[in-house]
């Protein structure tokens, strides 16, 4: 008996543990929050939509009047018009923003570093002059840069822009770059000075290993701001050897009937490389944004 009545007492279900009470406050807040996030989602979406639906249309359907209506007739011409058109520039972009993305953020990391760990006189200054960089608009110095590489006899094209991308590219990596080092704890070089690595292996072996989310920021933030830039392309390079900015501009700008299905096929195909980077790399850039907030 004494067993039966242990047996049953341990199958007996045990009592549920009683429901947490939701603060009606913070449920209508927590409503709110997602309303107001799908209000912007819808808000940012609503051009991609149009760019979409457009890109699908005939030249007679692709109309200011039926922008927001969807294809009487799904073509695919416009895509395969778009991809003729840009797919040389595409690649002049690719030979462009990667090695520019690669060479300014190696010298923005080496600048880091030293002006983060290894101190001399007048650190702080030479600092400020490189972050002078950031700060003057490219339009103030267009004209005296054109009279400048002019001057030198540089071509116009990807080499010329490699170049000027590198240059304007080193104040912002420098500053991203030393921000991440000054939270690397010094004991780390400390350790590395005893065992007698100087500065160049004490970047190369101790530093450089843990840059990787740095370089991450660095690498998406320069690659997104070289694929884009149109300014330079205008100045330094010719519809012939430029990037896919200029080639789509002159895709929307080419004939006097305008295109408009063609032209936002073309804006989709030039927005691809940028849109993927993101997906892919989304998380690690924000990721490196946060690694060197914090004092470690």
């Amino acid at each position: 008996m004494a067993v039966t009545e242990a047996q049953t007492t341990s199958s007996a279900p045990s009592p549920r543990p009683p429901r947490r009470q939701v603060d009606p406050r913070y449920a209508l807040g927590r409503t709110v929050k997602y309303l107001v996030l799908f209000f912007f989602l819808v808000v940012v979406l609503i051009p991609v939509y149009v760019l979409v639906v457009t890109s699908f249309k005939g030249s007679g359907d692709a109309t200011a009047a039926r922008a927001w209506s969807l294809p009487t007739v799904w073509v695919l011409d416009n895509w395969g018009e778009a991809w003729t058109t840009l797919a040389p520039a595409i690649g002049r972009s690719v030979m462009l923003a990667v090695p520019a993305s690669i060479i300014s953020s190696i010298l923005g990391s080496m600048n880091g570093f030293v002006l983060s760990r290894w101190r001399f006189r007048g650190a702080d200054v030479v600092f400020t002059l490189i972050l002078f960089g950031m700060f003057i608009p490219y339009q103030a110095v267009m004209i005296p840069l054109l009279q400048l590489v002019l001057g030198i006899g540089l071509p116009s094209g990807v080499p010329t822009l490699i170049m000027l991308h590198v240059i304007y590219g080193i104040p912002i990596t420098t500053l991203i770059f030393r921000n991440y080092y000054e939270s690397v704890p010094i004991e780390l070089i400390e350790a590395g000075r005893v065992d007698g690595a100087g500065m160049l292996r004490a970047y190369w072996s101790i530093v450089l290993p843990l840059s990787i989310p740095s370089f991450v920021v660095v690498l998406i933030w320069q690659f997104t701001s070289i694929w884009n830039d149109f300014l330079f392309a205008v100045f330094f390079s010719s519809s012939q050897n430029g990037p896919v900015t200029l080639a789509l501009n002159n895709l929307a700008n080419g004939s006097i009937l305008a295109n408009y299905g063609a032209s936002m096929a073309g804006a989709l195909l030039a927005s691809a490389p940028t849109m993927l980077v993101y997906i892919l790399l989304g998380k690690y850039f924000i990721g490196g944004l946060m690694s060197g907030s914090v004092k470690g």
